[in-house]
């Protein structure tokens, strides 16, 4: 089976790029994208070709991430085809692509936020002196950078493990943008900028994916069908994705219901009807056209619905680009306060932290309470799903696992997260509950177990979400990493450096920074648990009696750095806290003395139930040991037993000859 000659692999992405660029001009005057400025115009060629570069840029960068995915993950191979590499080939030009646009971009941002022309003298001096100096500016070229990498990496790539490694990494390399235009200078920065990087992430999976199938799709055969179905679940969440996330942003830009009337309002509403249509072309693909195209192999509707969705989503782009232009309704920085704890942390300083602002203080990161439940779906989706088909899970890991999560959305999104961002103490207590609180809680749920055992293998031999977790679970890297004493090395000392070094204070100022430290306290936290008292298939642990060593080493310090800490006359951060002028906290050298009393008591708890729960696995593991020999011995008639007794009759004997 092929697909028919009238859509050969060339016309999807010349309809996806068609579509954008013919929508931008009357979307651009609909919003006023390419409007000419009051002071500072560059030109009409510097504001026109900023548009259309970035949606070539975007259209690319989407074609890199779906072709690259679509080659590490969904489509099968067998010896007689190549369908990988030409994949992964294309996704060079096209990230190749992605770079030189970005570049591109960057310098026609220059040109648009200094409002001088290219051909103006002094602009080449000023390109080369603020080109990595203004934020605007210095994403993209980070981005073009990321974007080049992944195109050589590309070119060269056999692997499949070299493949997946760079679908991550230009997914990666979009989380860069989330930080420019609307969302960098939103009031609520931190939920905007999250948004964002959801929406380009989601985006781009999806319109790249969907590329990927049309452009691939005739050297499929009968695979078209499998592989379509694969990528139809991913689409799925991504579009669930793209809608929460644009509605968010929507609210955001949007002070009501009115400013839908707006020349922004009317592109919000152009974008919200593309993303319907495309909803129920995707409906229509999942209920009609898979199950026939697996049935009876019948491509002809199944080309044109996607050559559709490829239109729509050229407009849908279009749309994005001259949003990201538009002025919002709302004021990208409503002045709320002048405090300089609004400054540095883009919210108001909360009220003097009292007792009861421990259960009633609340602000909610939708970042971190995504994840959690998100989490807490899968999970419980799977623990439903072996109980369907009559396997059992205990009651008691699921109430962990929800447990945990909720902690964790508690030490974010409540008093530890809200006073942590101004207080010392107050990150302190968020630091402790990430890193060793929650992952006693999250380790004994046993998730990888979990999903080994509820999801489905692939028989292609394509790796699924099942298979990459065996290839994570094997790995080499796992290995290192889970040897005892690498994960107490990364647990503590990471810890030492983080708050000794300049990154304490990048991760209070920017929101980039709080992000990786969440996860890094998360991550560091959970390995250390889980080589302790995981239950997840992994490396080979180590003795019970060596992993209690390992743990009142560790802890010991960490009760020293606490010790340290509460000791110290030295303030960290200094720039920050010295800075923030809170009214009701004047001295912050005894809140940072809190911290350390802190680090130090808090840890206790999670350390005693670690010591217990390492303990109750080595009677356990004694147990298990002593049934296996006594079933052994049943076997065998106790044989072991039988030759020992032999031996020590056969040296007495030979003892009684020499006496």
């Amino acid at each position: 089976m092929s697909l028919p000659s009238t859509a050969p692999a060339r016309l999807p992405g010349v309809v996806l790029v068609v579509a954008g660029l013919a929508a931008l001009p009357l979307l651009a005057a609909l919003g006023g994208a390419a409007a000419a400025p009051v002071i500072g115009d560059p030109g009409a060629f510097v504001r026109w070709a900023l548009l259309y570069a970035r949606v070539v840029q975007d259209l690319a960068a989407a074609a890199t991430v779906g072709l690259l995915i679509h080659a590490a993950f969904l489509v099968p191979e067998t010896t007689r085809t190549n369908r990988r590499i030409t994949a992964t080939r294309l996704a060079a030009l096209a990230a190749g692509l992605w770079a030189l646009a970005g570049i591109a971009g960057a310098v026609l941002e220059m040109a648009d936020l200094i409002g001088v022309p290219l051909t103006d003298p002094s602009f080449g001096s000023q390109l080369a002196t603020f080109a990595f100096s203004l934020e605007q500016t210095r994403v993209i070229l980070i981005m073009a950078i990321a974007a080049a990498v992944v195109s050589i990496g590309a070119l060269v790539a056999r692997a499949r493990s070299t493949m997946a490694w760079l679908a991550l990494g230009s997914v990666l390399a979009l989380l860069p943008l989330a930080l420019t235009g609307h969302a960098a200078a939103s009031g609520d920065h931190a939920t905007a900028v999250n948004a964002l990087a959801v929406h380009l992430v989601s985006v781009s999976v999806w319109v790249g994916g969907v590329l990927a199938l049309a452009m691939t799709g005739a050297s499929l055969g009968a695979d078209l069908a499998p592989t379509a179905s694969r990528f139809s679940v991913l689409a799925g969440w991504c579009y669930g994705a793209v809608a929460a996330s644009g509605v968010l942003s929507a609210v955001l830009r949007l002070d009501g219901w009115n400013d839908l009337a707006t020349r922004y309002g009317a592109l919000v509403l152009v974008k919200t009807a593309a993303l319907l249509v495309l909803g129920y072309a995707g409906w229509r693909h999942r209920r009609s056209l898979l199950p026939r195209l697996g049935r009876d192999g019948s491509t002809a509707a199944f080309v044109r619905l996607l050559v559709a969705e490829l239109t729509v989503m050229g407009v849908a782009v279009g749309t994005a680009v001259a949003l990201a232009r538009s002025a919002p309704p709302a004021p990208d920085s409503p002045v709320r306060d002048a405090t300089p704890a609004f400054s540095l942390t883009g919210y108001p300083a909360p009220p003097p932290l009292v007792g009861s602002s421990w259960a009633t203080t609340w602000r909610t990161d939708w970042l971190w309470l995504s994840l959690a439940l998100v989490a807490v779906g899968l999970y419980l989706a799977g623990v439903v799903k072996l109980r369907r088909r009559g396997d059992s899970w205990p009651v008691h890991r699921p109430i962990l696992w929800v447990l945990g999560w909720a902690v964790f959305v508690y030490a974010t999104c409540a008093a530890p997260g809200v006073y942590g961002a101004v207080l010392f103490s107050a990150h302190m207590v968020m630091h402790m509950v990430v890193a060793m609180l929650v992952p006693v809680l999250l380790v004994p749920a046993g998730p990888i177990l979990l999903a080994l055992r509820a999801l489905p293998a692939r028989r292609d031999k394509t790796w699924g979400p099942r298979e990459v977790l065996l290839q994570l679970v094997h790995s080499r890297a796992l290995r290192t990493l889970a040897n005892p004493v690498v994960a107490a090395v990364l647990f503590f000392f990471s810890l030492a450096v983080f708050y000794y070094s300049p990154l304490f204070e990048l991760a209070l100022r920017t929101h980039t920074g709080h992000v990786l430290m969440i996860l890094h306290f998360l991550a560091t936290g959970y390995l250390f648990a889980w080589v302790l008292i995981g239950i997840d298939p992994g490396p080979k642990k180590w003795p019970p009696l060596m992993l209690l060593v390992i743990l009142f080493a560790t802890m010991s310090f960490h009760a020293f750095f606490g010790v340290v800490m509460t000791s110290s006359t030295t303030l960290l951060a200094p720039g920050f806290f010295e800075a923030i002028h809170l009214s009701w906290m004047t001295q912050p050298l005894k809140d940072q003395h809190e911290a350390g009393a802190i680090a130090w008591g808090i840890g206790e708890a999670p350390t005693l139930v670690l010591t217990l729960l390492v303990a109750v696995a080595w009677v356990r593991s004694d147990r298990a040991e002593t049934r296996r020999t006594d079933r052994q011995a049943d076997r065998d008639g106790d044989a072991t037993l039988v030759a020992y007794n032999a031996h020590l009759a056969q040296l007495k004997q030979q003892s009684e000859r020499r006496g």
